[in-house]
């Protein structure tokens, strides 16, 4: 699967690269079929500590899914919004079977 990772006004470091691919290459396990996800990753200009968002958008054959959450840390919003991408795989997958 494709993850393309767009950091909006920053430039993001390897580390958080690598984290973030894995966490949604682990989706594969759910569901095999996803042909291929995009991320950005924004800064909101806010005194609060929850500013970091995380928006993924995924592609799966004839829908397309989508998450934005925000967190302390690119990593926290990335993870919360990669357990919103899970609950949404497993609604689609369970749809797909009973269809």
């Amino acid at each position: 699967m494709e993850v393309k990772v767009h950091s909006i006004h920053f430039e993001a470091d390897k580390d958080l690269l690598m984290f973030i691919h894995e966490r949604i290459d682990k989706l594969d396990i759910i569901f095999d079929k996803i042909l291929g996800s995009e991320v950005y990753l924004k800064f909101e200009k806010t005194s609060q500590p929850l500013n970091k968002i995380a928006e993924i958008k995924m592609n799966l054959p004839g829908k397309e899914i989508f998450a934005r959450k925000q967190g302390k840390s690119f990593e926290e919003a990335t993870d919360i919004a990669v357990e919103a991408l899970r609950r949404q795989l497993k609604r689609y997958k369970a749809g797909l079977k009973r269809a």
